[in-house]
C-alpha cells in the first residue's frame, strides 16, 4: 500500500482509505502522512466498528489521520455520530453497498436450526458466542448445525476448533471462501447469526438481508441503525446467550413472521443497490476535485 502510494504519487489526485479498528488502523495512518507529506487528497472511509474508542486510545493519531482528510466517509449513521461527539465535522454519510444482481432472494417455506455465521475470527467479533448458541440449542434437542467462514485473525479460529472437537459440535470451518462461494453457500442455510461485541455496518449481515435469510444479530455498534428489531432482523444485547437462543427458536417457530423480516429486509437493502451508492460517490468525487 506504502509502495503503490509513493510509485503513484505524481499521477493520482486522491486516495480513498479503507480504514479499520484494529492493527490495520496503523497502515491507514501511515498511508495518510504519505498522502499529506505529498499533498494528496485522500479520504478514509471508516469501516471498523471499534473506531469509536481509537478516537478515545489514539487522539494524536486519529487527530493526523481524520483531521487532515479532505473528508471522512461513514458507511452508518452511528459513526457519523461517534465522530462528531469527538469533535469532527468533516464528514460525509454513503452507507455500505452491495450489487444486488449478484444475491438472488431466497423466501424460505421451512426453517430449520442450520445456521451460518460469516466474519473474521477476532475476539471482537465473538466467534465464541457461536459455539454457545449451538451447545444451548444441542442440548435442547435442536438439530442444530453451524457454518462458520472467515480467516482466523488472532488465534480465534482455533480455540473455536478445539471447543467444538472437545465438546462434539456439529460445526463446519470453512476457511476463507470468495463471495461466490459463500452466497453459493448459504443455499444450504437458513439463519444467519452476528454475534460480534463491536460494529459498524457489516457487508456480510447486509449481504445475509439480500439473500433472504432472516438475521439474528448483537445489538452494538451501528448495527440498530441497519437492523430494525423485529422489522428487518432480531436484536439481542451483547453476550446474552439466552437471549439469542430465544431469538433464533422464535425465527425457527413463527415463520410468519420471519417472512415478513425477510420480505422487509430486502426492501431495506435494495436502497444499498451499488448502482444508487455509487451516484453518491461520484458526486462526492467531484465536489472534492473541483
Amino acid at each position: 500500500m506504502l509502495l503503490t502510494t509513493y510509485k503513484q504519487r505524481n499521477h493520482i489526485d486522491l486516495v480513498i482509505i479503507d480504514t479499520y479498528s484494529t492493527w490495520s488502523f496503523y497502515y491507514a495512518v501511515a498511508i495518510a502522512k504519505l498522502c499529506r507529506w505529498y499533498n494528496i487528497p485522500y479520504i478514509p472511509v471508516l469501516h471498523g466498528g471499534n473506531l469509536p474508542r481509537r478516537l478515545e486510545k489514539n487522539k494524536m493519531l486519529c487527530q493526523n489521520l481524520f483531521g487532515g482528510a479532505i473528508t471522512n466517509v461513514a458507511p452508518s449513521v452511528f459513526m457519523v455520530s461517534q465522530f462528531e461527539q469527538a469533535g469532527y465535522t468533516n464528514l460525509t454519510h454513503i452507507p455500505n453497498a452491495i450489487s444486488l444482481k449478484k444475491y438472488e432472494f431466497k423466501l424460505r417455506d421451512q426453517l430449520s436450526y442450520r445456521l451460518l455465521w460469516v466474519r473474521s475470527f477476532s475476539e471482537i467479533y465473538n466467534p465464541m458466542l457461536a459455539l454457545e448458541v449451538v451447545k444451548t440449542l444441542k442440548k435442547r434437542g435442536k438439530p442444530v448445525s453451524l457454518c462458520m467462514v472467515g480467516p482466523d485473525k488472532d488465534g480465534s479460529m482455533e480455540t473455536c476448533k478445539t471447543m467444538a472437537v472437545n465438546q462434539n459440535l456439529p460445526i463446519t470451518f470453512t476457511g476463507v471462501l470468495d463471495k461466490e462461494e459463500w452466497i453459493a453457500l448459504s443455499q444450504e442455510y437458513d439463519i444467519f447469526i452476528n454475534t460480534t461485541n463491536f460494529d459498524n455496518m457489516p457487508v456480510s449481515v447486509m449481504e445475509a438481508m439480500a439473500l433472504g435469510m432472516p438475521v439474528v444479530s448483537t445489538s452494538v455498534g451501528g448495527v440498530p441503525y441497519l437492523i430494525a428489531d423485529g422489522k428487518t432482523g432480531l436484536l439481542v444485547p451483547a453476550n446474552n446467550l439466552e437471549a439469542f437462543v430465544k431469538a433464533i427458536e422464535n425465527v425457527v417457530e413463527d415463520l410468519t413472521l420471519t417472512k415478513q423480516i425477510t420480505r422487509q429486509a430486502r426492501l431495506e437493502i435494495e436502497a444499498m443497490d451499488w448502482e444508487k451508492v455509487k451516484k453518491m460517490w461520484i458526486t462526492l468525487i467531484d465536489k472534492v476535485l473541483t
